[in-house]
Formats: C-alpha cells, sequence, structure tokens
C-alpha cells in the first residue's frame, strides 16, 4: 500500500544539475520525516539528506552546498536538487520514507560523466 514513485535521473556532465522527486502515496506525508539515500556500486548505502516533517533538513558533508532536499506536502511529493555534479555523485539514489513506515523507493540511476 505504501509507494515511492521516483522520477528524474540520468546521464549529465561534471558540473550539471539534476532534480529527483519522489511522488509518495498510502501515508500520513505531512508528519513522515523523508530522506534520499544512494548507493555506489560495491559500496555501502549511505544518508544523502533528509528533511523532518517540521522542515529541519541534514546532508552528508560531501553533498553540503551543493545538494538541497526539499518537501511539499500538498502534493506529498520530496526533491533532491542536485548541483555542480561530480563523478562521486554517481550511484542509485532511493527516495525513504522514515516513522513507521521504513518504505523505500525502487530507485533512480544517476550517471555523471563526461
Amino acid at each position: 500500500q505504501v509507494q515511492l514513485v521516483e522520477s528524474g535521473g540520468g546521464l549529465v556532465q561534471p558540473g550539471g544539475s539534476l532534480r529527483l522527486s519522489c511522488a509518495a502515496s498510502g501515508i500520513i506525508f505531512s508528519i513522515t520525516a523523508m530522506g534520499w539515500y544512494r548507493q555506489a556500486p560495491g559500496k555501502q548505502r549511505e544518508l544523502v539528506a533528509d528533511i523532518s516533517s517540521g522542515g529541519s533538513t541534514r546532508y552528508v558533508e560531501s553533498v553540503k552546498g551543493r545538494f538541497t532536499i526539499s518537501r511539499d506536502n500538498a502534493k506529498k511529493m520530496v526533491y533532491l536538487q542536485m548541483n555542480s555534479l561530480k563523478p562521486e555523485d554517481t550511484a542509485v539514489y532511493y527516495c525513504y520514507a522514515g516513522g513507521p513506515y521504513g518504505s523505500w523507493g525502487q530507485g533512480t540511476q544517476v550517471t555523471v560523466s563526461s
């Protein structure tokens, strides 16, 4: 019943930008903390950014100043704006719903390469 549908991934050159979107259903979105994780091949999945129900945000140090997480409660959407992309940002990016749900999206590939 919980569904997180991601979009916006793709291939981009170093220095470029992408915006990832996550559409949520089956959850009480407005009181649920949301996040974005990523996993590169052969590496651990890591938290990139999260946002509380009140709008407080956190970022992994490597993306601070480049990425912005936001939410639109009316649309039940979470976004990750990614600017100044680097090859090290290449990974599968996953949307996550916290609280009692503990649910993941299907993942979307982001590739940063020239």
